[in-house]
């Protein structure tokens, strides 16, 4: 068997997850059991939503190479430009750096698109984030975003079944043979790195005071 394979419907894509910036992929929140089982030499692959008029459209694929815990993906030097700043750039907003643990094991938010509009944690998303403390990170994908490319048909027609269908929450067992030459074909597009933009925008929505605040927000 080549390497592993998950796909899911990707319903929301600002730039957090995935985070393609920086020349680097990163899947750090949500999809947790795409977080816990996918491991380095696996391919995570999202594929466009019906609702978005994506559908049997790539959105991106990563090949997994480092899968780090969040107070790992904290610490390091080569991701500090994923710590997100709701008052910067939309690379610096979408940011998904945004967890690491005190020394009493507590965890903590870094003000983010995972917030609350007032800046303050939202304990909705950091216990479904920390659920699986995993990040995966790739410098081999693809992501195409709003120009997702379509899925070859003959892929999408395996003895007469769509494997890339929606799916309630992700797939990771293909027929066999499907899967070699599936991943292939993900194996062929692994230098194109960041090549769209996002379909939607982060919510930005907030009073800009909040907003303000929300940017100046320090480790």
């Amino acid at each position: 068997m080549s390497a592993g394979l998950f796909t899911y419907v990707l319903r929301w894509d600002t730039g957090f997850a995935p985070n393609p910036y920086f020349g680097i992929c990163t899947l750090a929140t949500c999809k947790s059991g795409i977080r816990k089982s996918a491991e380095p030499g696996d391919w995570v692959a999202g594929i466009g939503s019906t609702q978005n008029q994506l559908e049997g459209r790539l959105v991106y694929a990563m090949l997994v190479e480092e899968k780090l815990s969040f107070d790992e993906y904290w610490s390091d030097p080569r991701f500090a430009e994923k710590i997100p700043n709701l008052a910067g750039s939309r690379e610096q907003r979408c940011g998904d750096n945004i967890y690491h643990q005190t020394p009493r094991g507590e965890w903590v938010q870094k003000v983010s698109l995972h917030s609350n509009s007032d800046c303050s944690p939202n304990h909705y998303h950091m216990n479904r984030d920390t659920r699986v403390p995993s990040v995966l990170v790739s410098k081999s994908f693809a992501y195409y975003g709003a120009t997702a490319i379509p899925i070859p048909e003959e892929f999408r027609d395996w003895e007469g079944q769509d494997y890339f269908a929606s799916v309630r929450d992700y797939r990771r067992h293909f027929p066999d043979d499907l899967h070699i030459e599936f991943t292939s074909w993900l194996d062929s597009l692994a230098d194109i790195g960041k090549a769209g933009e996002p379909l939607h925008h982060p919510n930005l929505t907030r009073p800009q005071r909040a907003r303000s605040q929300c940017g100046t927000d320090r480790r």
